[in-house]
């Protein structure tokens, strides 16, 4: 028998609305898996699912079978302006509304809440007045929470709203039976306050201050958690922000607005001083400083010119630009940050993955007990309205939000931290490798060291013309050819000077030697030295750059070096990564001299040359065998298998497509010291998702047990409940302060 075909998976979000806590979750991702072929991931932080899903199956089944149920779910909008408006007016309004009713609760329940709990202040027929503004609260004010129930109940689904609405009818019902026939309607009636249930003179006790306590308390709860979890989406709304809407068009002469969805590949457009541009392009005409922090987290503007790329989002600090559109829509940079940032947020970590199990038989289990506990309380002689209260208590103060809570607050908290700082993440399990981390493969070229040939270093004889003027007049010899070496140094001479270059007369190109021209009057050569240089002058033989000699009318004024210089920053983060237990690696396609050079400037010790790319592969499985957790740090394709190969893949976000398709993190900023934040981010974030679980855990684990033997007052469950999510949630919001501070950096090698 032939094997059976593959069959490819299809990725489609959905928005899923109504769910509340983690046992919401975990019923949502079991309808969908229950289709073949169906995996999901939902979060609820986000309220968004990832479903993975064959062909046949379209998005309208995924939608019915998510509202089947109980809950909501549609297709994301299109990603318009207009829509984009909107979605946010919607959300504004919802939030009023749920603003709204937690004001209107307030007012109502707090005269309850200080009536019932101060004794003085209860005057004749108080717990009448009491009833009365209590019964909006319990029926209005606790609404959302007890249509959510009744739909789950029509799903055969309990969650967090069942145990809240069962908590405020009981603690009601109590109070009315208690009212009308339990006695505790008579005038002159005084009930005395405790934390701690007490047993009965007599006379039922009324428990409104429960009836209102616990919706105001959860209402609040979720307000403020709603709020802090907006907090941790922030990145990504500010990352959304930078998209232009609207760009200035040149064509010929003429200049007009368009919106920036008609902007083409390859039309021109117009940046000013203090706008932002439109789209990722190539600089046609004009030169500026542009600020990419909010972008890349670069903090240092960079100069572009003519033939410079430029990134959409970036704001033009000085000059006029004129842009060509190399990318447009989702193929640009923004797009592509903001997507994986999106993408990240979808993910669970292996943690979590055990929360959500927890959760999906937390409620039921959580109603068993309460039942448990009432029948046994009965059952032992206890007054009924102890065993209402400790059933009540049980109820209210179980949290399965703080589960569902805590791993992706801390992920949308990290990832939006780390976008700001050029570090993409392509989820959770990026994360938890950067924690384990303990060996690197460094590429070379474009990666420690800047990937193109420069200028490294310019030696002027002394008491001669000067470096500047040397430089000036061998930049204007070396415009005439195309050599990479004369490239780079009529590049460099014209980013020194700041003005244009003269020009060259009599220009004459020597193979294998180099060139000579006239310039301003003056015979101007820039030739491949002899074996013997002139005095004070010397090449850095470790360096393994290429020298060439600058004579001036056949006088030899100055040498100089060029090469692939090393990027700012690459020793420091070598060192850095080191103080962290990583082992740094070089592995390289290139030379054995330059590799060496660059690995002795950084301070590494191991180094491969000449690796072919499955050298590379095969390098990443030798150390894994060894027992290291090896990540791999390239941008080139020849990076592509060994990338793949490690368990963690870091790619340059300057590097190429498939280098960065392979890889599990990428760097967005050119400077490689985002890898050393990249690692202490993770470990950071993995700690606060192990913190957040360990509360929600132990939150549980301690009050649960204290409600059933009736040290709990239902009022103050229902505020230890919400303030468990909101601490949560709260302790996720620190990550977005994190601050990559860096240690003291060992004093570098001298050769």
């Amino acid at each position: 028998m032939g094997a059976e075909p593959v069959v490819a998976l299809t990725t489609t979000d959905l928005t899923v609305g109504g769910m509340t806590c983690a046992a919401c979750v975990k019923r949502v991702e079991k309808k969908l898996e229950k289709l073949d072929g169906v995996s999901a991931t939902v979060n609820l932080a986000t309220g968004r699912a990832r479903v993975s899903h064959p062909p046949d199956i379209g998005p309208d089944e995924l939608v019915a079978t998510v509202e089947k149920a109980g809950y909501t779910a549609a297709l994301p909008e299109p990603p318009k302006k207009e829509r984009r408006e909107e979605a946010g007016d919607g959300e504004s309004e919802g939030a009023r509304q749920e603003r709204d009713r937690l004001l209107i609760t307030a007012s109502l329940a707090l005269p309850v809440l200080v009536l019932s709990m101060v004794p003085a202040l209860q005057f004749r027929d108080w717990q009448w007045l009491c009833f009365a503004l209590a019964a909006p609260v319990a029926v209005w004010g606790a609404w959302p929470f007890h249509a959510r129930a009744v739909r789950g109940l029509r799903h055969s689904a309990a969650t967090m709203d069942t145990l809240v609405s069962l908590g405020v009818v009981a603690s009601f019902t109590w109070s009315a039976y208690a009212l009308f026939l339990g006695g505790a309607g008579e005038p002159g009636m005084r009930m005395p306050f405790s934390l701690v249930p007490s047993a009965s003179d007599g006379v039922a006790d009324i428990y409104l201050e429960a009836a209102v306590g616990v919706p105001l308390f959860v209402l609040a709860g979720r307000f403020l958690e709603a709020r802090a979890r907006n907090g941790t989406g922030a990145a990504l709304r500010s990352l959304a922000r930078l998209a232009a809407k609207e760009v200035a068009v040149r064509e010929g002469d003429s200049e007009h607005l368009v919106p920036i969805e008609e902007l083409g590949v390859g039309q021109v457009f117009v940046v000013r001083p203090g706008e932002r541009i439109a789209t990722d392009g190539e600089v046609t005409q004009g030169s500026s400083a542009v600020d990419l922090s909010l972008v890349t987290g670069e903090t240092e503007p960079v100069e572009v010119g003519p033939g410079s790329a430029v990134v959409g989002g970036a704001v033009n600090a000085g000059g006029l630009l004129l842009v060509r559109a190399t990318a447009v829509g989702a193929d640009t940079q923004l797009a592509r940050i903001t997507r994986l940032v999106t993408e990240a947020q979808a993910g669970k970590a292996k943690a979590q993955r055990l929360a959500d199990s927890v959760a999906g038989v937390f409620v039921p289990v959580v109603l068993a007990l309460a039942v448990t506990v009432l029948g046994f309380w009965l059952g032992a002689g206890a007054d009924p309205q102890a065993a209402i209260t400790a059933c009540v208590a049980v109820l209210v103060v179980a949290c399965p939000c703080a589960l569902g809570l805590a791993t992706p607050t801390a992920l949308m908290a990290a990832t939006g931290r780390g976008a700001q700082l050029g570090v993409l993440v392509t989820g959770p399990q990026a994360l938890e490798g950067l924690q384990h981390l303990d060996a690197v493969v460094l590429d070379k070229t474009g990666t420690l060291t800047s990937g193109h040939m420069s200028v490294a270093r310019i030696t002027a004889v002394p008491d001669g013309l000067g470096r500047d003027a040397v430089l000036r007049l061998a930049g204007s010899v070396e415009r005439g050819s195309e050599h990479p070496l004369g490239r780079a140094i009529a590049a460099f001479a014209r980013r020194e000077s700041g003005t244009r270059l003269p020009e060259v007369e009599e220009f004459r190109a020597l193979p294998g030697r180099g060139v000579r021209g006239r310039v301003e009057g003056r015979l101007v050569g820039v030739l491949a030295p002899d074996d013997d240089l002139p005095t004070g002058l010397s090449v850095d033989e470790a360096a393994a750059h290429t020298p060439v000699l600058v004579y001036v009318d056949g006088v030899a004024e100055a040498l100089i070096e060029v090469g692939d210089v090393v990027r700012p920053g690459s020793y420091r983060a070598v060192d850095r990564l080191r103080r962290l237990g990583v082992r740094p690696v070089l592995a390289t396609g290139d030379r054995e001299a330059p590799a060496r050079a660059v690995a002795a400037s950084l301070g590494i010790d191991e180094v491969h040359a000449r690796c072919t790319p499955e050298d590379k592969a095969a390098l990443v499985g030798d150390l894994q065998a060894q027992g290291h957790r090896v990540a791999v740090i390239g941008d080139g394709v020849n990076d592509a298998a060994a990338l793949a190969g490690a368990d963690l893949g870091i790619a340059m976000g300057t590097g190429s497509d498939v280098a960065i398709g392979a890889a599990d993190v990428t760097l967005v900023r050119a400077d490689i010291e985002a890898l050393a934040d990249a690692v202490r981010l993770g470990r950071r974030t993995l700690r606060t998702i192990r913190a957040n679980l360990a509360w929600a855990f132990g939150y549980n684990v301690v009050t649960v047990p204290l409600a059933m033997v009736g040290l709990l007052n239902p009022m103050v469950a229902a505020a230890a409940m919400s303030v468990s999510s909101v601490l949560v949630v709260a302790n996720s919001l620190r990550l977005r302060g994190w601050q990559p501070t860096s240690a003291p950096v060992a004093r570098r090698r001298t050769r």
